[in-house]
């Protein structure tokens, strides 16, 4: 029997009567891959960060594993992991001790993943030392994947995750991300690199200005389409079949 990990409800999002997302609703089942794709200001990061507990939907629901953030916030935080776009990282630790900083601030006393293998999966086993500020977009987001996976959670939400990766670290992306879901692990991520989404995900919702415009699975997708470009531009309206 399938069962879902994430379900997503009539989700909707205003700040200052400025419509951010509306009536948003998809769901997960568990052990697949769901990617967000759109451009710039399709609501993506907003979505994200409201299943990530960040930000308060005006209106909806939100639950993973049956678990809703109102009534459990320390269980439902404890399914996540979570790869923000872009963070500011504390200033003087190092990339060992960042990863060691945040595996305390998630009170894992042994982390699931022990920061060397994490360290070593995302290449940066021989910059331990190196101070994380001083690391360029793509060793920060490889950093950022490493703390994502630290607890081994149910759900990763990844906002953005293959931005600033030259193309040895897109394809280690990928075969990273399919290892996961191998080992039973669900993933909901935003990309506006479509040939990320058709290489990786089960499943797509196309997004722009706050709305899902177009959903399927990806094989059907792309057999009726021939590619998530064409179905994108379909999808908004720019194209028809």
């Amino acid at each position: 029997m399938v069962e879902t990990c994430l379900k997503v409800e009539g989700v909707s999002k205003a700040i200052k009567k400025q419509t951010l997302i509306e009536d948003i609703s998809l769901q997960i089942d568990k052990g697949n891959i769901l990617a967000l794709c759109g451009g710039n200001g399709a609501g993506k990061s907003t979505l994200l960060r409201i299943i990530a507990g960040i930000y308060r939907p005006t209106c909806g629901q939100v639950s993973i594993n049956g678990l809703q953030w109102a009534k459990d916030r320390k269980a439902y935080a404890a399914q996540i992991g979570f790869m923000p776009d872009d963070y500011q990282f504390q200033h003087g630790l190092t990339a060992r001790e960042t990863l060691t900083f945040w595996a305390a601030i998630r009170k894992i006393p042994e982390p699931a993943v022990t920061v060397d293998e994490l360290l070593e999966l995302v290449g940066l086993e021989d910059k331990d030392k190196m101070i994380v500020t001083t690391f360029s977009k793509g060793m920060r987001q490889r950093l950022l994947f490493a703390q994502s996976l630290l607890a081994k959670p149910p759900l990763l939400i990844m906002d953005e995750p293959t931005n600033g990766l030259d193309p040895f670290w897109m394809n280690e992306f990928v075969s990273h991300i399919r290892r996961v879901r191998e080992e039973g692990h669900t993933v909901i991520f935003s990309t506006h690199q479509l040939e990320i989404a058709e290489q990786v995900a089960d499943y797509i919702v196309f997004m722009s200005g706050g709305h899902a415009v177009g959903e399927g699975s990806t094989s059907e997708i792309c057999e009726r389409y021939g590619s998530l470009f064409g179905a994108f531009n379909y999808s908004l309206g720019l194209t028809k079949m």
